[in-house]
């Protein structure tokens, strides 16, 4: 599905500049290279003095480091019917750990973590292990932009941010920026084995519970799809909100998790990028991402803006609405792609039902769904222009949320 292609990141140094503020700081490589382009005069640049390897980074920071026999016994072995999923970075198994010590627990017992093995073979592993680093990370001690680059890890340079912040009320006192990004608990980098360990998401993805039949998985009410929608917007906000944007480049159902509550939290950022900086409109890079989510910019020229995301979003609150996937191509002809089906009957309120998920049962305000397919049109605009941004998004999703219908739906 992805291109194999080798990465040179100059990524997610923001995170730096936001946990310390008034500091100034320019990515630079192994070989001292100025990554992040020109820097005023009279600034700051505190450098490392020599980079240190992605153990010292990792031993240095707030997170549990696991070693693989404590994994290997978490996950039973990692046997098969502990496997929860499968993707770009590997397989996922369920585990159990000590909710004090961390030690690896037996079955059923101690605190549920969702632990990610490295394919070694695959691209997006090697990526998405570097950048979850990135993003997740803490480092009390850290002053200054660090850097790794493993024998194995194609990647020819990676910055990881390293900065304190505070756990989000949870058991598990992992790191974690935002409550709706999946919460990093540790890690275990030890020989050739590559992990990372999360907190565990009972309710697993949305797709599952938009797209799958059966017993367990019952169709989502309308306050729920609300609520979901909402909390993933906020996901996506926070990325956009810094001075350097994140894009998250890979927004789509699977990689939105449910906790128990349904509170939505994103994860799998193997593919997130830093936006533009400076007086750049974009960043190009090249295509990546999954088919019938990605912008049609973004396809055609390899330009990468956070209006990107902004229109994944868009196919998957239709994807919310509709019940349908992105792409189908069991449906009949004219109704593979949603969003080419579907535009045409968003614009009438008279017609919208005919896009509406039958299984919702009519259990919906008209008026506010109506309202919420206006929301996606917006965000399916074909010029980048006329889409929202995250925070608008989330506005108007909170005005839907807190509407009367909805609250009378309840």
């Amino acid at each position: 599905m992805y291109a194999k292609v080798p990465i040179v990141r100059a990524d997610i140094w923001k995170y730096f500049a936001l946990a310390f503020p008034g500091v100034n700081s320019k990515p630079v490589s192994t070989d001292g290279t100025d990554l992040s382009g020109s820097v005023s005069k009279g600034s700051s640049v505190p450098v490392p003095p020599t980079p240190r390897s992605e153990r010292e980074i990792l031993q240095s920071a707030n997170l549990k480091s696991f070693t693989f026999s404590d994994l290997k016994m978490a996950t039973r072995n990692f046997r098969p019917d502990s496997v929860l999923g499968e993707g770009g970075f590997g397989s996922v198994f369920k585990g159990w750990i000590d909710e004090g010590s961390y030690a690896a627990a037996k079955p059923g017992t101690g605190v549920v973590v969702a632990v990610k093995r490295l394919n070694q073979d695959g691209f997006q592993g090697h990526r998405e292990w570097l950048v979850s680093g990135s993003f997740f990370s803490l480092d009390s001690r850290a002053s200054h932009v660090v850097y790794a680059k493993g024998p194995k890890w194609q990647c020819e340079s990676q910055i990881l941010a390293c900065y304190n912040t505070k756990c989000c009320g949870s058991e598990l006192s992992g790191a974690v920026l935002s409550p709706h990004l999946v919460k990093l608990v540790g890690y275990c980098l030890e020989d050739e084995h590559r992990l990372l360990v999360y907190e565990f998401m009972p309710r697993g993805s949305l797709e599952n519970y938009l797209f799958r039949r059966g017993s367990y998985f019952q169709p989502l009410s309308w306050n729920l799809r609300l609520k979901v929608a909402l909390g993933a917007a906020k996901g996506l906000a926070f990325l956009h909100s810094a001075e350097t944007k994140v894009i998250y480049r890979d927004f789509k159902t699977s990689n939105i998790l449910l906790d128990s509550n349904y509170n939505a939290k994103l994860s799998d950022f193997g593919l997130a990028k830093d936006g533009p900086t400076g007086d750049k409109s974009h960043v190009s890079t090249r295509v990546m991402g999954t088919y019938g989510y990605a912008a049609p910019e973004y396809l055609a020229t390899g330009h990468l803006t956070a209006k990107n995301d902004v229109y994944s979003f868009g196919v998957v609150l239709l994807e919310m609405l509709s019940g349908r996937r992105a792409v189908d191509m069991n449906r009949p002809s004219g109704q593979h792609s949603l969003v080419e089906w579907a535009k045409p009957y968003l614009g009438n309120k008279r017609e919208i039902f005919c896009v509406l998920d039958t299984r919702l049962k009519g259990r919906y305000s008209l008026d506010t769904a109506y309202k919420a397919a206006n929301l996606a049109v917006r965000c399916l605009s074909k010029d980048p222009k006329f889409r929202p941004n995250m925070d608008k998004v989330v506005e108007e999703l909170e005005q839907l949320q807190d509407s009367k219908e909805t609250q009378s739906a309840r």
